[in-house]
Order: C-alpha cells, then sequence, then structure tokens
C-alpha cells in the first residue's frame, strides 16, 4: 500500500466513523423527523447542510476540470454565476414561501396548491432528476476508491451504498441534515488547503482568489503559443447567446431542485429559511470563487510539466493517471502505446476533467496526507448528495404517492416503514446506475438543471406569487415545459444526431426556452380554466405575510377538506 493510499484509507475510516456516529444520535421516529428533521435546524447549520447537498461530486471533482479544459476559463464561469445565483432567486422567490406553505417534498406543495394531476407530474419529475443526479454521484465514489484505494468500482459504489443506506435509513433528514454538516467542513477543508498551498509555492500569496489574477497573462501567453485561444479570452468557446441561456437554464434549475428546496422546511421559521439561503450562499462561494484559481494553477502547471517533455521524463502524476485511463494520446489512445523516448505536446494529450481537483495536490507537489485529504473530501462531497437525492425520491413514494394516494389512513409508524422501504430500494436502483452508468450521464446530469427550470420554477413561482394560477395551467406547463426541453435535448446531444439544434442554442441553455414556455402555456390555460377556490385563493395571499403562519395553517387545513 502507498503512502497516499493509507492516507486516503486513514481519513475515509475516520470521516465515515464520524458520519455513522452522527447518524446514529440523530436517529428519528417521526415522519417529521424523517422527511424536514422536525424543522428545528438552525440557519447556519442548515446553510452548511445546503452548501453541501449542492455540492456534490461534480462540484467538487469536475467544475475545476470543467473551467481548466472543457470551458476554457471564461466560458466555465456560466457555471459560477449559474449555481451560485440561483441561491439569490431562491432566498428572494421561494424559501421562504414554500416554508410557511409547510410541505415535505416539491410534490407535496404541488399536489395541495394545484391538484393530484399535478401533483403525479412533479412526483415523476423530481424522481428522474434525483435518479440521474444520484447516479453520477456514486460513479463518482467509485472513481475514487479506484484510484486512492486501487479497490474495483463497483466494491467502491458497494462501500458508498451502505454508508448511505446507514444514515439516511436511520437518521431521515434529520441525520443527513447533520451529517451533511460535518461533510460540508470535510469537503471545504480538503478543497481549500491544496488550493492555498499551490496558489502560495506559484505566487507567493496565500488567497488563491488574488493569486489567480496574477498568473492570467503568463497562461494566456502559454495557451497562444500553442495555437489555442486565450484563457481568459471572452466567446471563444461559447457564444453571447448560449452564455446567457446556459446562465439562466442554470439559475433557474437549481432554485427548482427538489433536493435544494426541500432543505428550506427543515428550517425553524420563515425568516430561518431565507437566512439559510444567504448561509449557504456564503459556504457555497468559499468553493465556487476558489474552483477558477485551483483549474489556472493546475493547466498552467500541467502544460509546463508537459510541453516538450520526453514521456520518460513526466512527473510522478501523469504516470499515476495515464495508467487509470483518465490521462491518454488526444485521440483516446492509451499513453502506454507510446514509446518512452517520445516527446510530448499539450496539444496531444487528452486530460479527463474529472482528475484536476483528484490531482491538484500530486501536480503542486504536496505530501501524502493533503492527497489523502482530497480524496476524503470527495467522497464528502458525492455522500452528502446521494443522501440528500435519496431522500427526494423516498418522500415523494411514501408521502406523495402511498401517503397522498394510496392508503390516506396509514399511521405514522407505517408511513415511516414505507419510506424507509422506500429509501433502500432507492439506494439498491442508485448503487446499479453508480456500477453501469449509461453511457451519456454525464450529459444528463448537467441537462437536469434545465429539465428543473423547464419543469419546477414555473409552477412553484406562479404558485406563490399568482392566486389566478389553475391546476389545469400547471399541469399543462409542466408537461409542455418538460416534454419540449426533453425533445430538444435528446434531438440535440450526441447520441441521437448531433443535430446544431435551433439558432445554434446549446442542449444545456435549452432549458431556459423550456421555462419561458412553461410559464406562456401555465398562464394562457389559467385564463380559461376554472379558478382556484376562494380558499386557495385567500391561503395564496397569505403565503406572502411571513408573520401570519397560524392563519395559513388553518387555511391549508381548510382547503385539504373541501
Amino acid at each position: 500500500m502507498s503512502d497516499i493510499q493509507l492516507w486516503t484509507l486513514i481519513f475515509a475510516i475516520v470521516t465515515f466513523s464520524i458520519y455513522i456516529y452522527i447518524a446514529y444520535a440523530s436517529r428519528v421516529g417521526t415522519t417529521s423527523g424523517f422527511y424536514v428533521a422536525g424543522g428545528g435546524i438552525p440557519a447556519p447549520a442548515n446553510g452548511a447542510a445546503i452548501a453541501a447537498d449542492w455540492m456534490s461530486a461534480a462540484s467538487f471533482i469536475s467544475l475545476a476540470g470543467i473551467v481548466a479544459f472543457a470551458n476554457n476559463g471564461y466560458a466555465g464561469s456560466v457555471y459560477l454565476m449559474g449555481w451560485t445565483g440561483g441561491y439569490v432567486l431562491l432566498a428572494l422567490l421561494l424559501a421562504p414561501y414554500l416554508r410557511k406553505f409547510g410541505k415535505y417534498t416539491i410534490p407535496d406543495f404541488v399536489g395541495d396548491r394545484y391538484n393530484e394531476s399535478a401533483r403525479m407530474v412533479a412526483v415523476v419529475a423530481a424522481i428522474v432528476v434525483s435518479f440521474v443526479y444520484v447516479a453520477g454521484q456514486m460513479a463518482g465514489v467509485g472513481l475514487v476508491f479506484q484510484r486512492f484505494l486501487g479497490v474495483g468500482t463497483t466494491t467502491g459504489v458497494v462501500i458508498g451504498m451502505a454508508i448511505v443506506f446507514f444514515y439516511a435509513v436511520l437518521g431521515g433528514m434529520k441525520g443527513i441534515t447533520w451529517t451533511q454538516v460535518a461533510q460540508y467542513t470535510v469537503l471545504i477543508i480538503a478543497y481549500l488547503i491544496p488550493a492555498v498551498a499551490v496558489s502560495t509555492k506559484v505566487t507567493g500569496v496565500p488567497l488563491p482568489q488574488v493569486g489567480f489574477g496574477q498568473i492570467l497573462e503568463e497562461l494566456d501567453g502559454l495557451q497562444a503559443d500553442l495555437g489555442l485561444s486565450a484563457y481568459s479570452g471572452a466567446f471563444t468557446q461559447v457564444n453571447m447567446l448560449n452564455m446567457v441561456l446556459i446562465t439562466a437554464a442554470l439559475m433557474f434549475g437549481t432554485a427548482g431542485l427538489p433536493h435544494v428546496i426541500v432543505r428550506f422546511y427543515t428550517a425553524k421559521s420563515v425568516r430561518a429559511a431565507r437566512y439559510s439561503a444567504l448561509w449557504a450562499l456564503f459556504f457555497i462561494a468559499l468553493l465556487y470563487t476558489t474552483a477558477p484559481s485551483v483549474a489556472a494553477f493546475s493547466k498552467l502547471q500541467i502544460i509546463q510539466d508537459l510541453q516538450g517533455t520526453a514521456l520518460s521524463d513526466v512527473p510522478g502524476w501523469f504516470n499515476t493517471w495515464a495508467d487509470v485511463g483518465l490521462i491518454t494520446q488526444a485521440d483516446g489512445s492509451p499513453i502506454s502505446e507510446l514509446a518512452a523516448s517520445t516527446t510530448l505536446n499539450y496539444t496531444d494529450v487528452a486530460i479527463n476533467n474529472d482528475i484536476i481537483v483528484l490531482a491538484s495536490p500530486e501536480i503542486g507537489g504536496l505530501p501524502a496526507p493533503i492527497v489523502g485529504l482530497v480524496a476524503a473530501g470527495a467522497l464528502a462531497a458525492a455522500l452528502s448528495t446521494a443522501s440528500g437525492l435519496l431522500l427526494v425520491i423516498s418522500s415523494s413514494v411514501a408521502n406523495d404517492v402511498y401517503y397522498k394516494k394510496v392508503n390516506p389512513q396509514a399511521t405514522e409508524a407505517r408511513q415511516l416503514m414505507v419510506g424507509r422501504i422506500a429509501m433502500g430500494a432507492a439506494i439498491l436502483v442508485a448503487g446499479y446506475l453508480g456500477i453501469n452508468p449509461p453511457g451519456f450521464v454525464a450529459q444528463v446530469v448537467a441537462l437536469a438543471f434545465g429539465l428543473a427550470a423547464a419543469s419546477f420554477f414555473p409552477v412553484l413561482v406562479l404558485g406563490i406569487f399568482w392566486k389566478g394560477c389553475t391546476a389545469m395551467g400547471a399541469t399543462a406547463g409542466m408537461v409542455t415545459g418538460l416534454v419540449v426541453t426533453m425533445a430538444y435535448m435528446l434531438w440535440t446531444i450526441d447520441i441521437y444526431g448531433n443535430s446544431e439544434g435551433i439558432f445554434g442554442i446549446a442542449e444545456t441553455g435549452f432549458g431556459t426556452i423550456g421555462m419561458l414556455i412553461n410559464f406562456a402555456v401555465t398562464i394562457i390555460v389559467s385564463q380559461f380554466t376554472p379558478k382556484p377556490s376562494p380558499v386557495m385563493q385567500e391561503l395564496v395571499e397569505e403565503i406572502r405575510f411571513p408573520g401570519r403562519s397560524t392563519l395559513v395553517a388553518k387555511h391549508a387545513e381548510g382547503e385539504l377538506e373541501v
């Protein structure tokens, strides 16, 4: 066992033990505790849990790589602006009002605000989006275990499944919340330490966000020497229209993701829900403002290490990642096919986006304990998001389907049992998808933001701010937004013909168009269909007054009895 594997194993055992202990100490016996942690989580802790829930394996492992390679610096800013901007929308337009409505899930809100048909559409959308996401998290767990512990992907995924099963099934949302607070602490420390160390080493400035600015000119020059566009150049890979549409799709998609929104039901009050969004934005910004510097430092070092270097003289990190197939020749052929005397050019090598953060300590020449810590941070990011997504699936099945449709007389103990069974079944499916991911799962994870924007965001905003929004309008809007957006995505992604689409609009940005179509259909159909009952219209008016929660609860009960 190498030093890196030893330290990874130590950090994995220590952090997993902490997660399991927290889950055991936070175990619950009520549906309120299982679904929304009893609504008693303080705002700072809730903000940290939201941040951990949101910053998945994609954010921790892939974001810096996307900025460095796939979208070349400037274009990568769409992810930073979109994913953080979505929390501003949540804080202003959704979080406090949904918290006041007091339901456990998005389908629960949709069902009570509109009708049962709308609830079922929302259930299907929530489950599909959540399974797509959780498959990516489990695949990320397998990647980390494969690289840093030398075990197979299947073994790594099974270990991750076992850990999530224990603390998610036992503690529900309460156990997940406090575990996610611990996981955020692990992942942000693991992300910042190597970033600070590399920034200090390269620029002499310990703040990566400041050191980042000092190397941009040098990086631009290196790329120009290689015949590449400037790293900081605007619209070199993504045009202005797609920059706007993709950013908007990510923003509105973030504000409509079910596993993010459900976190605000755990806040102590409407005011706490708003402050939870503020804390979440702060905690997320710590990582998202650091990611561009990690991308730039790593790319600069990679170019300097590889350009004009004989294969026999490359640094150790290169061979380590080439051996697991994440660094190849530009045409996808293994590096091992090259002779040791071959002189490398940066443009002749293909580097997987997912290795940048995991390899950054090795690229920066940091010691083995830091590498092990980064691996533990990646696992924390993947497991925290996986648990939140699995709870969405569990609550959608147990609360919105079983309790609301199949057996409304079910006791609380029976509801808990069904919820835990659904959670266990979801973990098994997620594990299978993580071991055998579809070939296009990475694309679909990115597209899920567009699907969330095109389905959930309009009906949530209109359900809160327009008392004339009808059940038929909301149902028609959700179905139309989902179908049109999905059809466009299938038409344009590589697997189904790789069409350039309409006006060159990227599939990752079409969610914005789908959202606008949803808004239009919902508003138009609502003009010609029966209006909500007077009780529901009064309830919608009251939702927007945070101080009158008692009246809202009475009206909600009255509406359900009508």
